[in-house]
């Protein structure tokens, strides 16, 4: 009997309204320079997460990349169940005709695949590409830098060259050209992760926080780990009150993070549970893998249908979206201004 059976009274909806918006600067000003270089580009790799597939794609991308060959990466298939990659190639395969890979950035073969599309590619017209230049494009902590220093790795043996953070906005500008091939000579150039200014479904934002690509302070990491404990809930074959150590099963984030901060012995002075370090635990269990391959994306066709329709063919940004989008993108650069200055006056 699955948990969630066990928990007849459990919510069968999660109900969150608020937009999560986060478009610093440095987004921004990595979009004027995608566009700017992309004429030197050969080939794209778009890369997204496999655990949200469809919640990871940022439609910003289609404009900039139009016309060139263009690869789509879901990195991080090792926390993704592996039933996932047939529905979503077909899916995509109904809406465009690009290359649909699924990598590891710990296993040579699953990013070696990614070196042979591009010796294909340089070998399908060597004059026209006597060396190849490839642009890593995808939203925030989809493992861009990563998957880099992969290639170089599988590609000529040498060591970390981009860097890599558990949390988003690592990388935020342009880098130069990383070697990555021999021969032919192939070379990739790392992108700021770009998030979508303003993403009109809050689920869809939580999706994206929970995997890392918001902030966690901006997404609010309360609502992140109860929507972790809704989904964990849902799940038919996720024991995680074994994977914690907790006693029982519960559908209330109180009395989970009661349970669960007495467990790792999160306590304040006075013996008062530290929800606050609760939180963060449970949020690092889900992103390295401790609860198992998870897929948080419904792909079933009807819901993938609906996806597209609503996500990837609606209008732009309405002008009340735009402003919102563009006065969230003030408030955290003045946020970062604000913690910059309190960092140095310490």
């Amino acid at each position: 009997m699955s948990l969630y059976a066990r928990l007849p009274a459990a919510r069968t909806q999660f109900i969150y309204e608020k937009s999560i918006s986060w478009f610093p600067g440095h987004m921004m000003a990595g979009l004027r320079e995608m566009r700017d270089q992309m004429r030197t580009v050969d080939l794209v790799i778009e890369t997204r997460d496999a655990r949200i597939p469809l919640s990871s794609i940022n439609k910003q991308f289609e404009q900039i990349v139009k016309g060139k060959h263009r690869v789509i990466v879901y990195n991080k298939a090792d926390l993704a169940p592996i039933s996932i990659q047939t529905p979503v190639r077909e899916a995509l395969a109904k809406r465009s005709h690009h290359k649909v890979l699924f990598t590891n950035t710990n296993v040579n073969k699953s990013v070696r695949q990614i070196l042979d599309v591009a010796r294909e590619l340089s070998a399908s017209d060597p004059i026209r590409y006597p060396e190849l230049s490839i642009m890593v494009i995808g939203m925030p902590n989809v493992g861009k830098s990563s998957l880099i220093n992969a290639l170089r790795r599988t590609g000529i043996n040498r060591g970390k060259a981009a860097n890599t953070g558990a949390k988003p906005g690592v990388t935020r500008t342009l880098s130069s050209r990383i070697r990555v091939l021999e021969s032919p000579p192939i070379y990739l150039v790392d992108t700021p992760g770009v998030m979508i200014p303003y993403i009109p479904d809050p689920i869809v934002a939580l999706k994206v926080a929970l995997t890392g690509g918001i902030k966690d302070n901006i997404a609010d990491e309360g609502v992140l780990a109860d929507y972790l404990l809704y989904r964990l809930n849902r799940f038919a074959d996720i024991d995680y009150c074994s994977i914690l150590g907790i006693s029982q099963p519960t559908d209330d984030i109180n009395e989970f993070l009661q349970m669960l901060g007495r467990k790792i012995g999160a306590l304040r002075q006075g013996g008062e549970i530290d929800t606050d370090k609760a939180i963060q635990f449970f949020l690092r269990a889900f992103r390295q893998g401790k609860f198992g391959q998870l897929c948080l994306d419904d792909l079933a066709p009807h819901a993938v249908d609906e996806f597209f329709k609503r996500s990837m063919e609606e209008a732009p940004l309405s002008k009340n979206q735009a402003q919102k989008a563009k006065r969230a993108a003030q408030r955290q650069r003045s946020l970062e201004k604000a913690q910059k200055r309190g960092s140095r006056s310490h």
